[in-house]
């Protein structure tokens, strides 16, 4: 199902039972963000405050706060099923010849395969219903969130920011924080390793001003999209296109030659100057620590376009588990895992639990095939895309659970030797990250915590590798059927873990015959 705009969206929700409206007003310096924090930590629903204090706008925060309301934004019934479809297509490149020829020649054919691309529609859209030019525009009227104290002002913290390259006119569109400076400025928080902040080095470097868009609201699955760690060179709106079914609507800006979503709620359209930058932070970051911020260049708005009524979204950053983990993270590694196993087929899973924020940790479960392997898988993901940023990682074997992490670190501390299977490495990092060395650069740490083949350990008299203790398929499934007559209340469940997989007797973990 795809939804048309946000309001669709929180209709849905609300139908679910996953949405609460609160009428009494709340305050966006801080008291908004303490109630979103207790619906986060405790996996409450979304929430749409209709009344906020300075504004005469809704505020909308906490959509994306489950793995249920981020299956409900993409209209399928689990997050697998988006990854099924991106596994179909996949397997049919996968087929081609070559080795890594082929995969080179492959690439060019996913990206028709993956877009879907937006429709312009003529004449404007619905978001052009209200338009607001100079000194008709004042930004501190918007339901901006201060969101900790320590925070230097209120910010937007779920804008879709729209942005083209100065040369080759390429298009990007990503989630940046904005902290709004006055009636008609924001600062824009580009990280280095974004796609936004490339467009601006590129316009810095040849002193020329860039034009800007910030889109608020619109229908869910695009706003995941701008959000999404997409590979470079695809666009973000025909991406929402692959995950809507149908088309991403867009519609000229009034001031600005980009496009923009025809159904977001606002849009914010101005023009960026590469020397005009203002202190931008302090922020309470999804890490749980303040970003100091620092100079950054600031968005003149010049017109301010907007649905009549229009509602706002937000998202709360702070000490996880926030928001984010579903919307950045847990999507996300569930959505892409088949084009990384398109690069890896050896790769089972990966995922970032909550208590890494994002970049401090990942656990990857790997069918191990030879001596190194672990090293070598790690190796690959550190080179691609923005996993580069990870800081900690731990590769385990395939049939470990990475959703249970108490399970991934039991499996990994049992099989790892500090002293042999930890490998420090150096290398770029979150600018978020307050504990690296330099800014965005410093250590990272491989830890493998794969069954070791005699290569990699010198085991010598000791042995084989220990197999871990599960119990019979046999004696579980008996168990569970006979679980209502034992008056123990509801069956909880096995608690073993997932086993091995089967393999030919007298064979090894990986198949090859055993040492």
């Amino acid at each position: 199902m795809a939804y048309r705009d946000l309001r669709e969206f929180l209709g849905a929700l609300e139908r679910c039972g996953e949405l609460r409206r609160v009428r009494a007003e709340v305050d966006p310096d801080l008291e908004a963000a303490e109630v979103v924090d207790r619906l986060c930590k405790s996996g409450g629903p979304a929430v749409l405050f209709e009344s906020v204090r300075g504004s005469p706008h809704p505020l909308a925060c906490n959509l994306f706060g489950s793995e249920r309301r981020m299956a409900l934004a993409l209209g399928v019934p689990d997050l697998g099923e988006v990854a099924d479809r991106l596994r179909r297509l996949t397997g049919l490149v996968r087929r081609r010849p070559g080795g890594a020829w082929g995969l080179l020649a492959m690439l060019p054919d996913l990206r028709p395969l993956l877009a879907m691309p937006p429709r312009r529609l003529r004449g404007g859209g619905p978001v052009q219903e209200v338009v607001l030019r100079g000194d008709e525009i004042d930004l501190r009227t918007l339901p901006a969130l201060r969101c900790w104290p320590g925070d230097g002002g209120r910010f937007l913290t779920l804008p879709a920011v729209i942005t083209a390259d100065p040369e080759t006119r390429e298009r990007n569109v990503g989630v940046y924080r904005l902290q709004v400076h006055g009636p008609r400025a924001l600062g824009l928080h580009w990280e280095r390793h974004k796609g936004g902040a490339t467009h601006y080095g590129r316009a810095r470097q040849g002193g020329q001003r860039i034009e800007v868009a910030v889109a608020l609201g619109g229908d869910p699955a695009t706003i995941y999209a701008a959000a999404a760690p997409l590979p470079h060179g695809v666009d973000e709106f025909a991406f929402a296109g692959f995950l809507r079914g149908e088309p991403v609507e867009l519609c000229r800006g009034v001031s600005v030659d980009l496009d923009v979503p025809a159904h977001a709620e606002m849009v914010v359209e101005g023009t960026v100057d590469p020397e005009d930058l203002l202190p931008e932070g302090p922020f309470g970051d999804h890490t749980g620590f303040y970003d100091p911020g620092g100079p950054y260049p600031v968005l003149r708005a010049t017109a301010l376009t907007m649905r009549r009524g229009a509602v706002v979204p937000a998202s709360l950053a702070g000490r996880p588990p926030m928001e984010d983990h579903w919307l950045l993270g847990a999507a996300s590694e569930r959505i892409f895992l088949p084009l990384i196993q398109l690069l890896f087929p050896e790769i089972e899973d990966v995922h970032a639990p909550a208590e890494g924020a994002a970049n401090n940790l990942l656990f990857v479960a790997l069918r191990k095939r030879y001596p190194g392997h672990a090293f070598q898988a790690a190796y690959g993901l550190l080179g691609l895309g923005l996993l580069a940023l990870s800081k900690v990682v731990v590769v385990v074997d395939d049939w470990v659970g990475l959703r249970r992490p108490g399970e991934a670190w039991w499996a990994a501390l049992a099989n790892c030797d500090p002293g042999r299977d930890a490998l420090v490495l150096r290398g770029p990092g979150s600018v978020l990250d307050h504990a690296l060395e330099g800014f965005s650069f410093g250590g990272k740490l491989i830890l493998d915590g794969t069954r070791k083949w005699p290569e990699e350990t010198g085991r010598g008299a000791r042995g084989p590798w220990p197999e871990p203790a599960v119990m019979s398929p046999e004696v579980v499934a008996a168990v569970t059927r006979r679980w209502p007559d034992l008056g123990l209340g509801a069956d909880p469940g096995p608690t073993g873990g997932r086993a091995p997989g089967l393999r030919p007797a007298g064979l090894g973990w990986s198949g090859e015959a055993a040492p």
